[in-house]
């Protein structure tokens, strides 16, 4: 056992990791996507899960706006769409028009939840705690829906 950087070691230790995309509410009949790999789940009964977003991040605006959002977690098959939505600012582009007509409203609050992915977990921010550059946002889970392929992992990405 030697002592390295600290970076060196969560390299080490990341993958397999999951991805996941959260889906917020921009405005009535508006939604970005955002991929994200820093989310966990918080709590066993009731189930919730969080996730943690840069205080510079268009859907981080979105979230203190509109206290819901979906998470996606994606299959291989929609590795692009997971790319893009990781790589693109919504406050720049419409990302909704890459998943075009493969994608249904949920039962909560409406937001999108993807058909072909892995499980989807529609959610209402219950609460949120600043950690450094980041703002870690917890939702309870409402509905949950569930596909057939495995989910995507970080390392897939690349």
């Amino acid at each position: 056992m030697q002592r390295i950087e600290i970076n060196e070691a969560l390299k080490k230790v990341k993958h397999p990791q999951k991805v996941v995309v959260a889906f917020v509410q921009v405005d009535k009949d508006r939604y970005n996507p955002i991929t994200l790999e820093w989310f966990m789940k918080t709590s066993i009964d009731p189930v919730m899960f969080a996730i943690s977003i840069g205080h510079t991040r268009f859907s981080h605006k979105c979230l203190q706006e509109n206290r819901v959002f979906n998470l996606c977690f994606p299959t291989l098959a929609q590795v692009e769409f997971v790319r893009i939505s990781g790589t693109k600012s919504g406050s720049e582009i419409d990302k909704m028009h890459f998943i075009e007509g493969k994608w249904f409203k949920g039962r909560y609050a409406g937001l999108p939840i993807l058909k072909d992915a892995a499980a989807n977990l529609e959610c209402e921010v219950i609460t949120q705690v600043q950690s450094g550059d980041h703002t870690i946002f917890v939702g309870k889970v409402k509905y949950a829906w569930l596909g057939d392929a495995p989910p995507l992992t970080v390392a897939e990405l690349f």
